[in-house]
């Protein structure tokens, strides 16, 4: 019999986001309606042998409150027990993107070096894409070499406004170039 994964859909001022819980822990804050989300539902939905119920959990509403202080402008860090769900490899990348500061951007070359893994670009921008804890796991703050915006599963609106709100893209500054 399969277990259950929480899930419970939030609107906010970037777009919906499907959040999910599973034994007291975050392991879904995404994009309701991004292109992979089959993909993504079935990677974790096989690796806990798990069904999705559409409830809410404390879990999920302590997520709620701490995006909504986040999209306030009054939180920089998140403070979630967190289920990442993937490849070692995944998690890695994962774990390097929490480490990003806020109002800090890296590229997908720079965090291969930061993982000793120069020629990993590739691998680190399909991790990056595969993240299934949007915002809390930061993959918005990945930006080009070249210093401009690149996909993201929110859609690049969404993410422009995301690095507005940590001050880390100003656009007049591309400007003048």
């Amino acid at each position: 019999m399969p277990s259950i994964i929480t899930i419970k859909y939030h609107k906010t001022p970037y777009g919906e986001l499907m959040l999910g819980s599973y034994e007291n822990q975050l392991c879904i804050c995404d994009w309701r309606y991004r292109k992979m989300r089959p993909q993504i539902d079935k990677r974790i939905l096989s690796q806990l042998n798990a069904d999705y119920e559409e409830e809410s959990s404390q879990v999920i509403e302590n997520a709620i409150l701490q995006l909504e202080e986040y999209f306030s402008g009054t939180r920089t860090q998140f403070d979630l027990p967190l289920l990442l769900l993937g490849s070692d490899f995944q998690k890695t990348v994962w774990e390097a993107l929490i480490a990003i500061p806020y109002g800090e951007t890296n590229t997908y070359l720079g965090l291969s070096k930061d993982l000793n893994n120069e020629k990993a670009i590739r691998a680190v921008a399909t991790a990056n894409g595969a993240n299934a804890i949007s915002i809390i796991v930061p993959c918005h703050r990945i930006i080009g070499s070249d210093g401009k915006l690149v996909g993201y599963a929110g859609g690049l609106p969404a993410k422009r406004k995301l690095l507005e709100l940590e001050g880390s893209w100003n656009p007049s500054q591309l400007s003048l170039f």
